[in-house]
């Protein structure tokens, strides 16, 4: 094991240690990194509805350990940590793992293709999605087994400066997720820039960055993001980032048929929660902001949404020619999309 392995292991006994109480009350304690800050009114949702619910639904057999992004490992290090046991699983951006190979940034978020999260969890457990995902881990990484995909939210720009439509994007120095995200926004004349969620804030507020593609409203909400960043778009204009929920093999065969076919059955309710919840919930805090005018939410009309889906769509082919998996993805996003009348 290297050094970093061995360190990110003393991380997560430190991780186990803090939330003992929670080992305490099942039989296996599942382990999963998410993607997710502390503050984030997404993992706090999940801890406090659904984490309870996956312990009862098994008899208390098995439970999740939630933990926010770089608490173990760094955010692009999950899979290898999965595969060799530091981690049970993760909770994750597929985008994270966009160099490895183009098709994750296609499976990570089909920039500007989607309507909504509904139509991206119809894709991963209806459309072959998740199948699809499975192959790229086969390819890529060994012992990963992937229990299922989906979104939950488009993400919500943050902006200190008005934009509003693509002209505006000129210049503008954007946090984005890797891969296909960025190459979007780079060929609408912005200045992509990779960074984790947590260190969003403190970039807005320095003036490292002018903007960032950055989860749902409500997250930002919790987050403070519009204290230092006062014309958000909503409904968001770029992001729609799928998540994969994996586990390890090992993990996987050790919990069992009965426990497995739960926490699948679990995976795709909860996530049907958590779409809806934070549905409500932004449209909640949108209309109590627009109510107060401290800051100016901004909606894109449809004609600057269609302009910068003409740009995507571009992005979208260039990706699918750079390895047959890639290709794959794209087809079957395609295909889905048809199917849906989405195209």
């Amino acid at each position: 094991m290297t050094f970093k392995m061995m360190a990110a292991a003393s991380a997560l006994a430190l991780a186990a240690g803090i939330t003992g109480s929670q080992a305490d009350a099942a039989d296996r304690v599942l382990k999963i990194q998410t993607s997710s800050n502390a503050s984030h009114a997404s993992l706090a949702y999940l801890n406090e509805e659904w984490v309870p619910k996956l312990e009862a639904m098994t008899n208390g057999a098995i439970t999740v350990e939630l933990l926010p992004i770089d608490a173990v490992v760094p955010r692009r290090e999950t899979a290898e940590a999965i595969a060799v046991g530091i981690l049970d699983g993760d909770l994750t951006s597929i985008n994270y793992f966009a160099g490895i190979d183009p098709a994750f940034a296609l499976m990570g978020d089909l920039i500007a293709g989607y309507d909504s999260a509904d139509q991206i969890q119809a894709f991963c457990a209806q459309g072959g999605g998740k199948e699809i995902l499975q192959k790229l881990y086969d390819e890529h990484f060994e012992g990963v087994h992937v229990v299922g995909c989906g979104a939950y939210a488009r993400e919500a720009f943050v902006s200190k400066v008005p934009v509003r439509g693509v002209a505006d994007l000129e210049g503008l120095k954007i946090r984005s997720p890797e891969g296909l995200a960025a190459d979007v926004f780079k060929r609408a004349g912005a200045a992509p820039v990779s960074m984790s969620g947590s260190e969003t804030y403190g970039a807005l507020e320095k003036g490292v960055i002018d903007a960032a593609d950055n989860s749902a409203y409500a997250n930002n909400d919790a987050n403070g993001m519009h204290k230092v960043a006062k014309y958000p778009i909503f409904p968001g204009i770029h992001s729609t980032p799928i998540l994969q929920f994996t586990l390890s093999d090992a993990a996987w065969e050790e919990i069992g048929e009965a426990n497995q076919i739960a926490l699948e059955t679990w995976y795709l309710a909860a996530y049907n929660g958590l779409r809806q919840h934070f549905d409500r919930l932004d449209r909640q805090l949108v209309a109590r902001d627009k109510a107060a005018g401290e800051i100016e939410v901004i909606d894109w009309p449809q004609e600057e949404r269609d302009a910068l889906r003409a740009i995507a769509e571009q992005a979208w082919s260039d990706f699918a020619s750079q390895s047959d998996l890639a290709k794959e993805v794209y087809d079957a996003h395609i295909a889905f999309m048809k199917e849906a009348g989405l195209l």
